[in-house]
């Protein structure tokens, strides 16, 4: 990476600072040297590597705002520096919510969807390309082996993977030419120069549209009011309608479902990384994910899975 950055900058780097992990084991490096500054990223998929510079250079092309990727080598790449104000720390975290920073968020999003998915070569994205019925089986069982199971908890597998098997139906009933974001999230968004920047897209595909409105909108740590999040569900919907025909009817009720799936979703990274690895700050996210499950409560579409998770503390 120090040598990307002479190619790329024509000069030495003076420091190297290894940057705060995340969900992923990918490492992040700030280098810096005569005046310049960008981040090193040493990745530890190919493919992975690929489909986010790939994506990148994408929605570079669309004036979507995300970082330039400037040079690769093996499994390192060297990216724009964005410095470190996440969207989550300047407009969540104190519980004190910059509504401009997030209405801007949330406008941008018909773009990335819509926009960025014209042109878009599906072949490279990363694992699959598109949502489909195997990455939702991966996800439901994500929840039951890596949350559910690591409770303690006790449920009928059978009864389970019934109500499974409808919620599965019920969310492939929308094929879609859309970009599907996947972790569309307020600590997945920079605020550079007083705008925000789209990063960790990587695991992006093919996909409904409702799916980043429940990930943004309902992210556990986030705690957004619902009035709050009516009031941004509204703001999406204006953007929206720039790019397509709305039935806000329908919209509502598919974003439920896909808030609801979500939801599983995440209980299990939550699990894995936080009750398995012992990781805080996920373990930390669990009862904000639980209470935002609850709100969902009961589901009268899957009694058994509904049942499973009253039950849950």
């Amino acid at each position: 990476m120090e040598a990307l950055f002479k190619r790329v900058f024509g000069v030495e780097p003076e420091l190297v600072k290894q940057l705060g992990g995340s969900a992923s084991h990918r490492k992040y490096f700030r280098i810096s040297g005569g005046g310049y500054s960008a981040i090193g990223v040493d990745g530890t998929d190919e493919d992975e590597n690929r489909a986010f510079i790939t994506i990148a250079r994408h929605f570079k092309s669309k004036g979507i705002n995300v970082p330039e990727v400037y040079a690769q080598e093996g499994l390192c790449y060297l990216q724009q520096d964005l410095g470190d104000t996440m969207l989550f720390d300047v407009a969540v975290a104190d519980g004190h919510f910059d509504i401009d920073l997030l209405t801007k968020t949330i406008r941008a999003l018909p773009k990335i969807q819509v926009d960025g998915a014209k042109g878009m070569p599906w072949e490279v994205c990363y694992p699959q390309e598109s949502f489909d019925a195997r990455m939702v089986d991966f996800d439901l069982n994500y929840f039951k082996y890596d949350y559910l199971k690591l409770t303690g908890a006790e449920f009928n597998e059978i009864k389970l993977q019934d109500d499974f098997d409808r919620l599965k139906a019920d969310l492939l009933k929308d094929p879609s030419d859309t970009f599907l974001y996947r972790d569309f999230n307020a600590r997945n968004v920079m605020v550079y120069g007083g705008e925000p920047w789209f990063i960790d897209f990587q695991g992006g595909r093919r996909g409904p549209i409702y799916y980043d409105v429940a990930s943004f909108l309902w992210q556990a740590r986030a705690k957004y009011p619902e009035q709050l999040r009516e009031e941004l569900i509204g703001k999406y919907l204006e953007a929206l309608r720039e790019y397509m025909p709305v039935d806000e009817k329908k919209f509502r009720e598919r974003l439920a479902l896909f808030v609801l799936f979500r939801q599983l979703q995440v209980l299990g990274c939550y699990g894995f990384r936080g009750l398995w690895e012992g990781k805080q700050s996920f373990r930390d996210s669990i009862p904000p994910a639980l209470e935002n499950v609850r709100s969902l409560l009961p589901l009268k579409d899957y009694p058994y899975l509904s049942k499973v998770l009253e039950c849950l503390r």
